[in-house]
């Protein structure tokens, strides 16, 4: 491979530039239109990929791709292009290019290149094609990453996702990996009679969750609106109308802190189903990942930090009370204090926490972690969960899950409350925590308990993090690794 000498990035580019303008002078355009014709280049491997070391064809081709690398010099040389399929070597010579074969050589690594010519195998078995004409159809003006050696600078990799993609196959075959999961999920539920919808981004009154809002301004209606932080509320009013089996797949916004599992923009599976209740929603949820995993991967058992997690139901199922209990001792259905629950955390009760909060803070740092085989924490007090129905049996609880696999909470669940006047109190003590100080609350939405009072059957509803799903899938340690371009401090 030809390389170019480590110079400052401005030197190269001034060179480049230069050379694009020798081109427009000698009447060559570095940017057409298009390149007719073209067959991808894992088409046309797998059309010859049986062919002998030194075994030639008259199959003609035209390629195109980035040129990744240069070998050879004289009357002969080697160039390897690849495109978004693979990677293919183009052998050029001068008694087939002629006059032209200087000016393919004269080319930089990067430079997005149309090749014509025949198929051959070398006499070393490398599948290649013998070029007789070219074109150039993109000049890259700026060298490449690490000369396609890979890049290793995870800032660089994340602020610069396209260098990423161009330098790191395995970074291409993760969102490719994860485009396959949501045509996967979006199939599983086309094929059982789910209706996909779509419903407003910005919204007039956030809810759905407990978190805070990101909130813009539209200047023509002159007034506050909110980037939406679920898609609950919408989706039970499309239940209430009739469209009984619904979801929808799309982004959401928390204005809340940044980590591995945490981004302000994110991708969240919503799914609501009338007649069915948090049992039913758990064995759909089980069924729909180890069905996409089967898909994508091929197998339900993953790998994650040397140990294997099998996704096949069924599931481990444990209450909320169970498994806080077995971690810390503490029996969050004595009610514990305040202070009791932020002791057992190694912190102090902040006054704008609530007691919900404090048993969700304990859940999330003293057990999350341990729960690496898939399993739901199910059954949690009413103060957790301002939209989730009574619990049939035990009084002070709802109906909810949380499904955690690999230390991650991926999925949470409730039978439905479709009670107006038990929502109304459940908003009203929502209300008592947002006056308390805290941000994280469920406003007060009349439309919504307006919509109850038309009579919702009774229901199950899930929501699914899909970058989290995915980063399970590949291994992803941080959900920065699968979300495509994620939000970075300054």
């Amino acid at each position: 491979m030809t390389e170019e000498p480590e110079r400052p990035q401005s030197e190269l580019l001034a060179d480049r530039r230069a050379k694009l303008d020798r081109l427009r002078q000698e009447g060559i355009e570095p940017f057409p239109h298009g390149f007719a014709d073209r067959t991808e280049i894992a088409a046309v491997r797998e059309s010859h990929e049986n062919l002998e070391p030194g075994e030639e064809t008259s199959d003609r081709y035209r390629i195109a791709g980035r040129m990744t690398a240069r070998r050879g010099h004289g009357k002969a040389a080697f160039l390897d292009m690849k495109d978004g399929t693979g990677q293919m070597q183009v052998q050029a010579r001068v008694d087939e290019l002629a006059e032209a074969y200087e000016g393919l050589l004269s080319l930089d690594i990067g430079d997005i290149v149309g090749i014509e010519g025949t198929v051959f195998a070398s006499k070393r078995g490398e599948l290649s094609i013998r070029a007789d004409a070219w074109e150039l159809l993109s000049k890259s003006l700026r060298a490449p990453p690490e000369k396609f050696h890979g890049l290793e600078d995870v800032e660089t990799r994340y602020r610069r996702r396209e260098l990423d993609l161009m330098a790191n196959e395995e970074t291409r075959e993760l969102f490719l990996k994860r485009a396959r999961t949501i045509a996967e999920v979006r199939r599983w539920f086309d094929a059982r009679g789910f209706v996909e919808v779509e419903t407003p981004v910005l919204q007039p009154l956030y809810g759905g969750a407990l978190a805070r809002p990101f909130t813009t301004h539209h200047n023509a209606l002159d007034r506050d609106l909110y980037l939406r932080i679920a898609t609950e509320l919408y989706l039970k009013r499309l239940v209430v109308g009739g469209i009984e089996k619904v979801y929808e797949l799309g982004k959401d916004f928390r204005n809340e802190g940044i980590s591995h599992k945490h981004n302000p923009e994110f991708t969240m599976l919503e799914w609501y189903e009338a007649y069915a209740d948090y049992n039913d929603t758990a064995t759909e949820l089980e069924g729909l990942v180890a069905a996409v995993a089967q898909e994508v991967l091929g197998t339900t058992k993953i790998e994650r930090e040397g140990e294997v997690i099998d996704l096949a139901p069924p599931w481990r199922r444990v209450t909320l009370r169970e498994a806080i209990k077995d971690e810390t001792g503490i029996d969050v259905m004595e009610h514990p204090s305040r202070e009791e629950l932020a002791n057992a955390m190694g912190t102090e009760a902040d006054e704008e926490e609530g007691w919900g909060k404090l048993v969700d803070g304990l859940l999330s740092k003293e057990v999350e972690p341990k729960l690496i085989q898939p399993t739901f924490i199910i059954d949690y007090p009413v103060e957790l969960s301002p939209f989730a129905k009574r619990h049939r049996e035990t009084d002070g609880l709802v109906e909810r899950w949380e499904a955690f696999v690999g230390g991650i909470e991926i999925s949470n669940s409730f039978t439905e409350l479709n009670d107006p006047d038990e929502q109304r109190r459940r908003f009203e003590a929502q209300a008592e925590e947002t006056a308390r100080g805290d941000e994280e609350t469920q406003p007060y939405d009349e439309t919504f308990i307006e919509a109850l009072e038309q009579g919702m059957p009774p229901t199950g509803g899930v929501g699914l993090g899909i970058d989290r799903l995915v980063m399970i899938l590949t291994g992803a340690k941080s959900l920065r690794e699968v979300v495509l371009f994620p939000a970075m401090r300054n």
